[in-house]
């Protein structure tokens, strides 16, 4: 599922006008916020804030396969494939119209920012993490 839709921007490219390679991770980060907000329904200050935890990333691959440049529009897809009892599997596509330019899979863990420590997915999350779970 299309999640986040973004301009390359100066910011995100080096000295060869195309996407320094940690500006995606930023990217994708962006992507998992704008995931809870809008799939499940929690958004990152109510997570972090209120509710004191947080979704790391404790594992990460990525295949680049064509640079991305300045001003090109970039759609990243978010899929939930797997959900644990404190982690889940994700993988992502960053694509610039029907090209792909990323492949990622990603590990995430929800964890309780007080103890610095994994924790089991709350239950309204979860539930809506599951809905959303592709095979």
């Amino acid at each position: 599922m299309q999640v986040l839709q973004l301009p390359v921007r100066f910011a995100h490219v080096d000295a060869a006008g195309i996407v320094f390679y940690p500006r995606y991770f930023e990217m994708l980060n962006a992507a998992v916020e704008q995931y809870f907000a809008d799939i499940v329904g929690v958004d990152f200050k109510t997570m972090h804030l209120d509710r004191q935890i947080g979704v790391p990333t404790v594992h990460l691959e990525a295949d680049f396969a064509v640079p991305s440049r300045l001003g090109d529009l970039l759609s990243i897809d978010l899929a939930v494939e797997k959900v644990g009892r404190s982690s889940c599997a994700v993988r992502y596509a960053v694509r610039c119209g029907e090209e792909t330019r990323l492949r990622a899979s990603a590990t995430l863990v929800c964890m309780d920012l007080v103890k610095a420590s994994a924790i089991a997915w709350p239950d309204d999350i979860r539930a809506r993490m599951l809905v959303e779970t592709v095979d």
